[in-house]
C-alpha cells in the first residue's frame, strides 16, 4: 500500500487528496484487522463465558482506555496543529531546529504523564471493583499486564506521531493490522488451550485476554521501533532555548502546551461521556450481563470502527492542517465547508439504509452469530439499539472533529463547560431510561443517543458562528462561505424510496412470520424458504436503495 506523504507547503485541494488516501488505507486497516478479530470473536465467544467476556471487554477495556484517554488526547490534538510553517523559507535554520524538537519533546509527554495515571487508574480500579470481580482467577495479575500493555502503547506516542505527521498510511496500516490479528491470535489459544484441560476447570481466561492486549502493545511498538528505529528519542532533549537571544531552557512549545493542557482537561469529562455506558453497566449489571453487552458492543461498532474511526481521525487531520491559520483564505473555507458537507450528507444516506432495512432482519443476525448463551442475555436489545445509534455516532464524531480543529484555548474552556452540562444530561437520561423506563441494559444506548443529539445541536452552533465570523474579511475573493445545512438532508426522492422501503421490508417480517420461524428452529431455520425469501427482499431493496442514492 503506497504511503500518503504530506507535503511542506500543502494547499486545501492536495490536503484533501492526501487526507483521501489516508482515509481509505485506515479503512482498509480497520476492514482487515476487524473481518480477522470477527471470524476469531466468534471462536472466542464459544469458548469464554459471559462473565470472563463482561469482566475483560468492559472493564479492563474502560480501565485501558481511561489511561490512554487522559495521557495522550490532548497532547495529539494540539500535534496536529503543528503545521508546515516551521519549515518555510522564512524561518531560520535555528527556529526550525528549535521548534522540531519542541514537538518530539511534546510527544513524549503521554508516557511520562501515562505513569502516575496508570497507577492511579488501576488503584481506584482495584479498589472499588465486585467481589464477583475479583474472584476470578488471576484477577490482580490481569489487570496489571493491562496496565503494562497501555505503558507500552504510551510509548509509541512520539513514533505515532511522526507516523501522522507524515501521513504514512502503510506503516500504520502495518503496525496497528499486525497487532489486533496478534492480540486475537493469542487471546484465542491460550483460551483454547485453557479449555481443553480436563483436570482443572478453565481458569486463564481473564489472563487470555491481559496477554492478547501485551501482544497487541508489543506488536505495534517493535513495528514502529523497526521502521524508525533511534531516529526517535524517548528523553526530552535539554539544549533547546526559546529564542536566539534568549538563554532559558525551554523544552516545549508555549503555544502548543496552552492547547495540550486545555484539551487534557476536556477529555476527563468527554471520556466520561464516551465510556459512561460502560461505568453504570459495570457497577449496576451482572457479569453476565455485562459480558452481554460486551459482544453487542463488539459487533455494533463493527461498522463505527471499519468506516467512521478513520473518516473521523483523517477529517480532524486535514480541518486542522486546512484552517490552522487564525485568518484562513476563503478557498480554505470553502474547501472545509465542502468536505463537512459531503462527509454529513453520506452519513445521512448511511441512516436511511440503517433504519430502513436494517432492523426486520436483526433476529436472522443474532440467530446466526451469536451462541446459544448469549441469546439469553441483553445482547439483543443492545444490538437493535445501536441501529439508531450509529448515525447519531457518525454526525457526531465529524462534527466534533471540527470543533476541536478550530477550537482556540477560550473555545475548548467554553466546550469543557457544555461538556459538563452534557454530562447530566446523560446521568439523568440514563437514571430515567435504566430504571424509570425499563428497558434494561439498552437504555444506557439511548441516554447516549440523547447526550450525541445535545453534543451535535452545540457543535452546529459553533461551526454557524466560526463560518459567519470569516465571512467579512473574504468578502472580497466573492462567493459564500456558510454551510448549508440543508445540502446534508437527502433529497425527497431518497427519502420517499427509503420510506417505502421501510414498510416493505417490515411488511415481509410478518409475512414470513419471521420471529417464529427462527424462534421456533434456531440455526435450522435460517435456511428455510421463508427466511431466505425474507432476507431476498431485502437484498432487492438494498440494491434499489444505492442506484436511488447514485442516481
Amino acid at each position: 500500500m503506497p504511503e500518503a506523504r504530506l507535503p511542506a507547503n500543502s494547499s486545501a485541494s492536495s490536503l484533501r487528496n492526501v487526507a483521501l488516501r489516508s482515509v481509505s488505507s485506515l479503512m482498509g486497516l480497520q476492514l482487515v484487522s476487524r473481518l480477522f478479530t470477527f471470524a476469531l470473536n466468534q471462536a472466542l465467544v464459544r469458548i469464554a463465558s459471559p462473565q470472563t467476556f463482561g469482566t475483560a471487554s468492559i472493564q479492563f477495556e474502560l480501565v485501558l482506555s481511561t489511561i490512554l484517554f487522559l495521557s495522550r488526547e490532548g497532547v495529539r490534538n494540539s500535534l496536529l496543529r503543528v503545521d508546515g510553517d516551521s519549515t518555510s523559507s522564512k524561518n531560520s535554520d535555528e527556529e526550525t531546529r528549535i521548534r522540531a524538537i519542541q514537538t518530539s519533546n511534546l510527544a513524549l509527554l503521554p508516557f511520562y504523564s501515562g505513569l502516575p495515571i496508570s497507577g492511579l487508574v488501576a488503584g481506584i480500579y482495584l479498589y472499588f471493583s465486585s467481589m464477583e470481580t475479583r474472584e476470578q482467577p488471576y484477577f490482580v495479575l490481569s489487570i496489571a499486564v493491562y496496565v503494562l500493555a497501555a505503558t507500552i502503547e504510551l510509548l509509541c506516542e512520539p513514533l505515532h506521531t511522526r507516523t501522522m505527521q507524515q501521513l504514512n498510511s502503510a506503516l500504520r496500516f502495518r503496525a496497528e493490522g499486525l497487532g489486533v490479528v496478534s492480540k486475537t491470535a493469542i487471546t484465542f489459544i491460550v483460551l483454547w488451550y485453557d479449555s481443553g484441560r480436563r483436570s482443572t476447570p478453565p481458569s486463564f481466561g481473564l489472563t487470555a485476554f491481559a496477554l492478547g492486549q501485551l501482544t497487541y502493545s508489543a506488536m505495534v511498538f517493535c513495528v514502529y521501533a523497526s521502521e524508525y528505529g533511534m531516529s526517535v528519542k524517548h528523553s526530552p532533549d535539554s539544549k533547546t532555548t526559546a529564542a536566539a537571544k534568549q538563554t532559558r531552557i525551554s523544552f516545549f512549545d508555549d503555544k502548543l502546551v496552552t492547547v495540550a493542557v486545555a484539551m487534557t482537561g476536556q477529555s476527563v469529562v468527554k471520556h466520561f461521556l464516551t465510556e459512561g455506558d460502560k461505568l453504570v453497566i459495570s457497577k449496576f449489571s451482572p457479569l453476565k450481563d455485562q459480558g452481554g453487552y460486551a459482544i453487542a458492543v463488539n459487533y455494533g461498532s463493527l461498522v463505527a470502527r471499519i468506516l467512521l474511526q478513520p473518516i473521523e481521525e483523517t477529517s480532524r487531520f486535514f480541518f486542522s492542517r486546512t484552517l490552522s491559520s487564525t485568518s484562513p483564505s476563503h478557498t480554505a473555507l470553502v474547501s472545509a465547508s465542502t468536505t463537512l458537507n459531503s462527509l454529513l450528507l453520506f452519513y445521512s444516506h448511511m441512516a436511511l439504509f440503517l433504519v430502513s432495512l436494517a432492523r426486520p432482519y436483526l433476529s436472522i443476525v443474532f440467530t446466526a452469530l451469536l451462541p446459544q448463551r448469549y441469546l439469553s442475555t441483553s445482547a439483543p436489545s443492545i444490538l437493535a439499539a445501536w441501529i439508531w445509534y450509529i448515525p447519531v455516532l457518525a454526525v457526531n464524531g465529524v462534527l466534533e472533529a471540527f470543533v476541536s480543529s478550530i477550537a482556540t484555548v477560550s473555545d475548548v474552556r467554553s466546550q469543557s463547560k457544555w461538556m459538563t452540562a452534557f454530562s447530566l444530561l446523560y446521568l439523568v437520561a440514563t437514571v430515567v431510561l435504566y430504571k424509570a423506563a425499563g428497558i434494561g441494559d439498552s437504555a444506557l444506548v439511548y441516554a447516549n443517543m440523547v447526550n450525541l443529539s445535545a453534543r451535535i445541536i452545540y457543535c452546529v452552533r459553533v461551526v454557524d458562528v466560526y463560518f459567519k465570523r470569516h465571512i467579512p474579511q473574504n468578502k472580497s475573493e466573492g462567493g459564500s462561505s456558510t454551510t448549508p445545512w440543508k445540502d446534508c438532508i437527502p433529497p425527497y426522492p431518497v427519502l420517499t424510496y427509503f420510506a417505502v422501503a421501510w414498510s416493505v421490508t417490515r411488511a415481509s417480517n410478518q409475512i414470513f412470520k419471521v420471529e417464529h420461524v427462527v424462534g421456533t428452529l434456531g440455526k435450522r431455520g435460517l435456511l428455510s424458504s421463508a427466511i431466505v425469501a425474507h432476507c431476498a427482499v431485502g437484498a432487492v431493496a438494498g440494491i434499489l436503495g444505492l442506484v436511488v442514492w447514485l442516481v
